[in-house]
């Protein structure tokens, strides 16, 4: 079983809980993820099947869009909705931060920017999850790091006397934090802030309308899939078998990793041109099937 399977992961569920699920589904050990979905979020995980896994790095570091609801006057331990409260804004502030303000700041984290990650990530701190050292009772805060986020289209602004809560889309690059925007709009306001809701939308070029449950996600066939991501070759007869026995071939038209198919349409390996005697070949980066 080779493929890539499109999930629209439920709440309550980690990602690791749904490849331990697909992995008994297809009696393979073989199944990875592209990209964590924390348990209280929902939407677009993209799992790797055989040789799928190996391509997983393709995905993970594509575009991503989410919906979320942020929430102003409270900050948790999380960063979310799921983590002990730290503080209360009160209400005579959060009556002074009008749509503007909201719409001021959102609007200046658009670009390329430095984010602070929240500190229950799944980034490693000597070797162990912060997310794992949070929960151990750690005090954890992670250093900034570049992320670039597209756009953030704000919809409902709704009030209460102890709340603002914010509906955002946004779109951005891999390792954008979208509960580190909610700490860090709460904070440049002086209300803080935290998420409540988090659903991703797109895994670039997998979008939620492609995705099912983890019950009903059908496979899709590796050479599927990866055409959407990667320029693609059909090799013929003697092309496969060259590349079968880890031999260059002539170069490929596109500079990037190119996908090489068979003539049935079957993923057959993995190609990057490379100089070899002052000339450009193909050369297999990987071989999924021998000719």
């Amino acid at each position: 079983m080779d493929g890539f399977l499109l999930v629209d992961k439920t709440g309550g569920m980690t990602s690791h809980d749904v490849v331990a699920r697909i992995r008994r589904k297809y009696a393979t050990k073989k199944v990875g993820h592209a990209g964590t979905l924390d348990p209280m979020a929902t939407g677009v995980l993209v799992l790797g099947i055989g040789n799928a896994t190996r391509l997983l790095q393709y995905v993970v570091d594509g575009t991503k869009a989410y919906q979320a609801t942020i929430a102003l006057g409270k900050a948790t331990v999380t960063d979310d909705v799921e983590g002990e409260v730290l503080s209360e804004a009160s209400e005579e502030a959060l009556a002074t931060i009008d749509d503007a303000k909201i719409r001021q700041h959102l609007a200046a984290m658009v670009g390329t920017i430095s984010q602070r990650p929240s500190s229950v990530s799944a980034i490693k701190v000597d070797g162990k999850r912060a997310h794992q050292r949070v929960r151990d009772g750690e005090v954890v805060e992670l250093p900034a790091r570049e992320v670039r986020i597209d756009a953030i289209e704000i919809g409902q602004i709704s009030r209460s006397a102890n709340s603002i809560e914010i509906a955002v889309s946004v779109t951005c690059s891999a390792g954008t934090y979208i509960r580190a925007i909610a700490r860090d709009l709460g904070d440049v306001l002086g209300v803080v802030g935290h998420l409540t809701t988090l659903r991703r939308t797109l895994v670039s070029p997998f979008g939620i309308d492609e995705c099912a449950p983890w019950e009903d996600a059908n496979v899709v066939s590796t050479a599927s899939g990866i055409s959407k991501i990667l320029p693609t070759r059909i090799l013929d007869v003697e092309e496969l078998n060259e590349i079968s026995f880890g031999r260059a071939i002539s170069a490929n038209e596109s500079a990037t990793v190119t996908a090489a198919l068979t003539q049935a349409g079957e993923f057959a390996a993995l190609l990057e041109n490379r100089e070899l005697g002052k000339r450009l070949f193909a050369t297999p980066t990987m071989v999924a099937v021998k000719g």
